[in-house]
């Protein structure tokens, strides 16, 4: 079995889909809209991994604060292939005026990551 996709609720559909297409090189289908229930969504696919589903529904509260942890799902990661990846990628996020909450180091269970968030304050692991 594997994780076919991960959804995410956001606010702003366009923003956050430029966002994973520009920093992740993902692919967006094509935009789907229910008008019955006034829901949008792109599904975006990267190389080799399961697919993230972007949705949009008028009304929906907004998470807590990505800096802080909470209950619920807590990150995705995503695999960019190197350390000087990781650290390039960190270093464009800060650049780029995004947040970095984890810089780039060895975990205790051996990752190299980094972690930031998307700009709707979703938090990503950036890894080998």
């Amino acid at each position: 079995m594997s994780i076919e996709h991960l959804a995410i609720w956001v606010a702003d559909l366009e923003l956050m889909r430029s966002f994973y297409e520009r920093y992740f090189e993902a692919t967006a289908g094509e935009k789907y809209h229910n008008a019955t229930k006034n829901f949008t969504s792109y599904f975006l696919t990267f190389k080799g991994g399961p697919r993230l589903e972007l949705m949009q529904k008028p009304g929906l509260p907004s998470i807590p604060n990505g800096a802080q942890e909470y209950l619920g799902i807590n990150h995705f990661a995503v695999s960019v292939g190197s350390r000087e990846k990781v650290n390039a990628l960190t270093e464009q996020f800060r650049k780029d005026g995004h947040s970095v909450v984890g810089e780039p180091r060895t975990t205790g269970d051996g990752y190299y990551e980094s972690v930031v968030l998307d700009p709707e304050g979703n938090r990503i692991e950036i890894t080998i």
